[in-house]
Formats: C-alpha cells, structure tokens, sequence
C-alpha cells in the first residue's frame, strides 16, 4: 500500500518505512477554507493514494503524542482540491481538553464538528468508508470498536479520489506524527437497513 502514496505537499521533515510513516509539522500550516474564520488555509501536507473503487475502508492508526500546542493535529483525509476535501483528527487545546472532530469542505466551505476528549489521549484509530459519493468517517480507541464520527456527501467525490494522511500545526508550533497500521478492506459501512429510499 505504502508504494501508492503519493504527496500532494511534501513536507521538509519525514520519513516513510514498510510499518510507520512519520509527519513533523512546520508552523503555520492548515487546511481550512472560509467559514466563521473567513480565512483560507491550504498548506497542510497531504499523503495519498488514488482510486477509483466506488465501495471500501482505509483504516490508519495516529499516534499524536508530540502534539502540545493549540491546533496541532492529524489523522485521516481525502484531498481532492483546495475547495473540497475532508479529514478526521484529533486537535489539541490545552492541558485539559483537546477536539476529536472532522472537517467537510464542500465547494470552498468548511464545517467543522467536533466533541471534548480528554488531553491524555495521544492515539486514535481511524476508519474513512465510501459508499460511491458518500463517506463516512469513525473513530476507535484499540482499532476495534469504531464509532461513527461523520457521515457526509462529497460533491466532487463521484469518480476517482484521493485518500490517505495529513497532519499540521496552524500555529506557531511543530511535532512529529506517526502513522501506522494502515490497511484497506472491504467497505465496513454497511448499506443501510431500515426505510427506503424516496422513488
């Protein structure tokens, strides 16, 4: 799997092995596009795979425990332009509290949702499904047991995508992200049970 990423930025620090994929951020980097900030942030480095499989999961496990200031994040993304991509992270606060949330950007607007986790929480599965131009986003303390975080429509997410690992510091700070355990299975969001849709 590892042989099929590919950057979209490329960072100046990090280092790719057969098990473990290593991000050092560089201050000031961000991925965010107008909305209540109504700046635009494009400038996070992105490593990706391509497909064009319309049903499937990617699973990575992030170990964020260098993370220490306001913002510092990463995780899971799928980065098709500057106006229309989404991730999923964990984004530290403060000593307290940090932001377990994820971003969907469609057509050059974000919108961010997030829940309070605890700060001394410093590893998060992530298991990112498609469902033709659907997408569902989870998380998962042991890689195990996944809870749904997100799921969301992609405008532009119909034919073929990118997919894969960001990570980022949008303030004046730096750590080292490790990534590990990636694998792609057979879509794990399920069709859904229950009423039909509309004729």
């Amino acid at each position: 799997m590892i042989e099929n990423l590919q950057w979209t930025r490329e960072p100046a620090d990090y280092s790719i092995l057969d098990e473990r994929i290593t991000i050092t951020t560089a201050p000031h980097t961000d991925l965010w596009q107008r909305t209540y900030y109504h700046f635009r942030n494009d400038n996070a480095p992105v490593l990706q795979m391509e497909t064009e499989e319309k049903f499937f999961s990617f699973v990575v496990k992030t170990d964020f425990s260098g993370s220490h200031h306001r913002f510092d994040q990463c995780g899971i993304v799928m980065y098709l332009d500057a106006g229309n991509w989404m991730k999923g992270s964990v984004e530290y606060e403060n000593e307290s509290f940090q932001h377990l949330g994820s971003v969907v950007t469609n057509h050059g607007y974000s919108d961010w949702a997030t829940t309070a986790i605890p700060a001394d929480v410093k590893v998060m599965w992530y298991r990112f499904s498609r469902r033709e131009d659907d997408y569902c986003i989870e998380c998962s303390r042991d890689g195990e047991h996944f809870s749904q975080m997100r799921v969301c429509h992609m405008w532009e997410g119909a034919g073929k995508i990118r997919f894969g690992i960001y990570a980022c510091s949008p303030e004046d700070s730096s750590f080292t992200a490790v990534f590990t355990d990636m694998r792609i299975t057979e879509c794990a969001w399920k069709a859904h049970d229950g009423q039909q849709p509309d004729e």
